[in-house]
C-alpha cells in the first residue's frame, strides 16, 4: 500500500475514536506514534553499526515490543499500558539512560505529547497501519517526506494567525542563496516543523564525503520552536533527514531569553527563518530587548535577535511582511540598526498568494551579511508565471520560478525586474524600504485636471437628467388633474 493511502487510512481510523477531537489532535496523536516507530527503526540501524549500543528505553516500551506484532496487545490492556506505563516512564527517563544521549530527546518529546485516543482496539489498528511503512527503506522515507509536508499543509491551513507553512520552493531558494557550508553552524530560531533546516541538511550533505564530515553536519543544525506539536514534528522531520539524535532542536521561545544573555558561544554562521508575523508577543517579552527596540510585534523582535546572534561575516535570509519595510517608529530604528550593522544586499519582493491560503499578506525575502554597513540594496520583483493571476493550494510557487533570480544573482544588472537603491535614498526617506519597481511604467491614471473636468461634466449631465425627469413627472401629474 502506498504511504499516502496508509496515512489517509490512519486518519480515517482516528475519526472513529471519541477521544480525538479535530485535525490538530489527530496529527498530534499520529506524530508521537510515528516518532516511536521511526526511533525504533533508527535503533535497528544503531544495533547493526554501533558496537555496544544500548537503548535508553526499557525493552517493554520499545515499538518492536508492544506495537510491531499485528496480533499483539490491544483493547483495554493496550490503553492501560500506554497511559499508565509508556507515557509516565518516558517522561521520567534518566537523562543518561542508553548510550547516545537520546534519553533527553525522548523526555522532551513525551513531556509535551498526549494520548488522545480512548479506544485500544483503534490504537492497535493505527499501529498496524504505521507498521506498513519501513523508515529504513530509502523509497518509503523519501515518499513519506512528501506525505509529511501534505499533512503539515492540511494542519496549518486551519492554524493560528501569523503562522504559515513556508512553501518548499521558498525555503529551498533561500537556503541555496545563503549557501551554508559544511562546518558552519545553522540556526532557525522559529523553526516550526523544520522546513528550512531540512533544506539546509540536504544542501550541506552534498559536501559530506567522510564519516567525520557527517558527524560535523549532525552537530551543525540548530532550531528552536515554542509550540509542542510543531516541535515534535520538527524532531521527527530531522530524524527522517538523517539527524540521528536531534537534541539541538529545542522546545523553547527564543524571544523569552534576554538579548544580553546571548553570548559569543551562542553566535551562529547562518540563519534562515520565516518568523511568525502579524502576531503579538505576550506581556513582558519586549523587556528582554533594549528600550529603543522594544515592541510586541513578533517579526520585529526576531529581526533584532537575528542581528545580535549572527557572527561577524554571518549570513541570514528571512521572510518579512511589507509592513516591516514601510513601518515607522520602532520599525524605523530596527531598520537603521540593520543598515548600519549589516549589509542588506538583496530584497526579493514576492507577489500576492505565495502563502495562500493561509494569508494574503505580501511578503519579502531579505538577505544580509553581518559586519559591514549597507551601501546599496538590490531589489528583485518576482512575477507570476505566464497565465497565473495568483498562487493557490493547487498551483503553488515552484522552485523553477526562481531560475531567473539565480541567474541574475551573480551578474547583477538593472532590468525590468531588478533595480538598485543607494542606502542614502533609504535614509532620506526615513528608512522606508518599501521601494517600488521604477522600471515598470505606472498605470496611466490621467491628468488630474482633465479627470476633474470629466467628473464635473458627468455631474452636470446627471443634474440635467434629474431636472428633465422632474419636469416630465410634474407634467404627468398636471394632466391627470
Amino acid at each position: 500500500m502506498a504511504v499516502g493511502t496508509t496515512i489517509k487510512t490512519i486518519q480515517d481510523i482516528m475519526r472513529k475514536d471519541a477521544g480525538v477531537d479535530g485535525d490538530a489532535q489527530r496529527i498530534s496523536q499520529l506524530s508521537w506514534m510515528l516518532f516511536l516507530k521511526i526511533f525504533d527503526d533508527k535503533e535497528m540501524e544503531y544495533e547493526l553499526f554501533q558496537k555496544g549500543y544500548r537503548s535508553p528505553m526499557p525493552d517493554r516500551l520499545r515499538w518492536r515490543s508492544w506495537a510491531a506484532d499485528p496480533e499483539g496487545i490491544t483493547g483495554e490492556a493496550l490503553m492501560k499500558f500506554i497511559d499508565d506505563d509508556l507515557f509516565p516512564t518516558l517522561r521520567d527517563l534518566s537523562p543518561d539512560a542508553g548510550s547516545n544521549g537520546s534519553a533527553i530527546l525522548l523526555r522532551r518529546v513525551f513531556e509535551d505529547s498526549y494520548n488522545y485516543m480512548k479506544n485500544g482496539t483503534l490504537i492497535r489498528q493505527v499501529a498496524n497501519k504505521i507498521n506498513e511503512i519501513d523508515f529504513n527503506k530509502t523509497e518509503d522515507r523519501h515518499l513519506f517526506g512528501e506525505i509529511y509536508e501534505k499533512i503539515l499543509k492540511d494542519l496549518q491551513s486551519a492554524g493560528n494567525a501569523g503562522e504559515y507553512y513556508t512553501p518548499r520552493a521558498v525555503t529551498q531558494f533561500m537556503v541555496d542563496q545563503v549557501d551554508p557550508k559544511l562546518g558552519e553552524q545553522v540556526l532557525d530560531p522559529a523553526c516550526g516543523t523544520g522546513g528550512f533546516l531540512a533544506c539546509a541538511i540536504e544542501h550541506i550533505r552534498r559536501s559530506v564525503k567522510t564519516v567525520d564530515d557527517e558527524v560535523l553536519l549532525q552537530k551543525s543544525i540548530h532550531g528552536v520552536e515554542k509550540k509542542p506539536m510543531p516541535h515534535l514534528l520538527c524532531v521527527t522531520n530531522m530524524m527522517l533527514h538523517g539527524i540521528d539524535v536531534p537534541i539541538q532542536i529545542k522546545h523553547d521561545n527564543t524571544l523569552a531569553r534576554p538579548l544580553k544573555d546571548y553570548t559569543v558561544r551562542d553566535r551562529v554562521d547562518v540563519i534562515v527563518t520565516n518568523p511568525p508575523f502579524g502576531g503579538v508577543e505576550e506581556d513582558g517579552i519586549e523587556t528582554n530587548f533594549p528600550a529603543s527596540y522594544q515592541t510586541r510585534e513578533t517579526a520585529d523582535l526576531f529581526l533584532v535577535l537575528i542581528m545580535h546572534i549572527l557572527k561577524d561575516g554571518g549570513r541570514a535570509a528571512i521572510v518579512l511582511p511589507d509592513g516591516t519595510l514601510f513601518g515607522e517608529g520602532v520599525k524605523s530604528r530596527i531598520k537603521e540598526k540593520l543598515l548600519t550593522e549589516c549589509n542588506l544586499h538583496t530584497i526579493i519582493r514576492l507577489p500576492n498568494g505565495v502563502f495562500a491560503p493561509y494569508t494574503s499578506i505580501k511578503t519579502n525575502l531579505l538577505f544580509f551579511e553581518k559586519g559591514k554597513p549597507t551601501k546599496e540594496i538590490w531589489y528583485y520583483e518576482h512575477t507570476y508565471p505566464e497565465g497565473y493571476k495568483s498562487y493557490s493550494k493547487t498551483k503553488p510557487i515552484r522552485i523553477e520560478e526562481f531560475d531567473a533570480e539565480k541567474a541574475w544573482w551573480t551578474n547583477r544588472i538593472e532590468n525590468e525586474h531588478a533595480w538598485r537603491v543607494p542606502v542614502e535614498q533609504v535614509i532620506e526617506n526615513g528608512f522606508n524600504l518599501d521601494i517600488k519597481n521604477p522600471n515598470v511604467a505606472p498605470e496611466e491614471n490621467g491628468d488630474p485636471v482633465e479627470i476633474l473636468r470629466e467628473y464635473e461634466r458627468i455631474q452636470a449631465e446627471a443634474a440635467a437628467t434629474r431636472e428633465a425627469l422632474k419636469r416630465e413627472l410634474m407634467a404627468s401629474l398636471s394632466v391627470g388633474k
